[in-house]
């Protein structure tokens, strides 16, 4: 099974599991990792935004103008910031790190 990193806001690193379709955000709340998702993943809030490690942000979809748009409402934005419910794992994926932002807004 592919795996991912959540670096939370500690620091510290919780490797977990990524089934394959999940969004970030799901596997988030699988695995107890502080990430609110408050639209429970309809591209409505900012409230899963993650900080995705650099070398790993080239390999993930375009981000849609819609996402984009609620990154705008995001705290603590970086140049690699995505929305959690908009990346869905991928065999592409295993091993992917994100970075839970200083805070949420």
């Amino acid at each position: 099974m592919p795996k991912m990193v959540f670096i939370e806001r500690d620091g510290s690193h919780k490797e977990v599991d990524a089934p394959l379709g999940l969004s970030v955000l799901e596997i988030a709340h699988r695995h107890g990792v502080d990430i609110e998702g408050a639209c429970e993943g309809s591209l409505a809030c900012a409230t899963c935004h993650v900080i995705v490690g650099g070398e790993w942000f080239g390999k993930l979809a375009a981000t849609t103008e819609d996402e984009e748009d609620m990154l705008d409402l995001a705290f603590d934005l970086q140049e690699t910031s995505r929305l959690g419910c908009q990346i869905v794992m991928t065999d592409a994926l295993d091993g992917l790190v994100v970075k839970l932002p200083a805070a949420a807004k």
